[in-house]
C-alpha cells in the first residue's frame, strides 16, 4: 500500500472520527475505537497511535477539555486499542476482528471508568464506589460496544470490499492487456 493512499485514508478517517464526535449521537456511539483498531490492523503502529489521538484532540478542542487524568486514560486506551489492531493483524479473519473489537470496548470501559472512580469526586474511594462507577456506566458501555462493532464492520468491510474490487480490476486489466 502506498503512502499517498495511507495518508488520504488517514485524513478521511480523521474527518469521520471528528465529525461523528461533534454531531449529535448516542453517548459513546462513535468510531474512534474502530478507527484505532483499523489503523493498527491495516496501517501499522504509527497510524494506530497517532490517528485516535488526533481525532480525540481535535474534537476535544471543540467539545472542551476535561480533567487531565481522565483525558490521559481515554487517550491511552485508544492507543492500546490501536496496538491491539496491530497485534492481531496476522490473524486476518472475521472472528479475530470481532473479538478484537469486543476486547477493545471492554478495555476502554474498564480503564476509563476506573479513572473516573479514581480521579473524580463522584464515587467514594472503596470497592463499592468502584463497582458503582462500573454499574452506572453500563448504558454507556452498551452504546460503545454497539458503536465499536458497527463501525468496525463498516471500516473493515468497506476496506476489504474496495481491496477486492481493485484486485479484480487489476486482474481484468492484465487479462485484457495480454490479449
Amino acid at each position: 500500500m502506498n503512502t499517498k493512499f495511507k495518508l488520504a485514508t488517514a485524513a478521511l478517517l480523521i474527518v469521520l472520527g471528528v465529525t461523528c464526535r461533534l454531531l449529535p449521537h448516542l453517548w459513546n456511539f462513535v468510531p474512534v475505537t474502530a478507527i484505532a483498531l483499523f489503523a493498527g490492523f491495516y496501517f501499522g503502529r504509527r497510524y494506530a497511535l497517532v490517528l485516535p489521538l488526533v481525532i480525540a484532540f481535535v474534537s476535544d478542542l471543540f467539545l472542551g477539555f476535561y480533567q487531565w487524568q481522565l483525558m490521559l486514560a481515554v487517550y491511552l486506551s485508544f492507543m492500546v486499542v490501536g496496538m491491539i489492531g496491530f497485534m492481531v493483524r496476522k490473524y486476518k479473519n472475521v472472528e479475530t476482528i470481532i473479538a478484537a473489537s469486543i476486547s477493545s470496548s471492554v478495555l476502554f470501559y474498564l480503564v476509563t471508568n476506573w479513572a473516573v472512580w479514581r480521579f473524580s469526586p463522584w464515587y467514594e474511594k472503596s470497592v463499592n464506589g468502584l463497582l458503582s462507577s462500573y454499574v452506572l456506566a453500563v448504558p454507556f458501555f452498551r452504546n460503545a460496544l454497539l458503536g465499536d462493532l458497527f463501525y468496525t464492520a463498516v471500516l473493515f468491510g468497506s476496506y476489504e470490499l474496495v481491496h477486492l474490487m481493485v484486485s479484480r480490476h487489476r486482474r481484468l486489466s492484465a487479462l485484457v492487456e495480454t490479449k
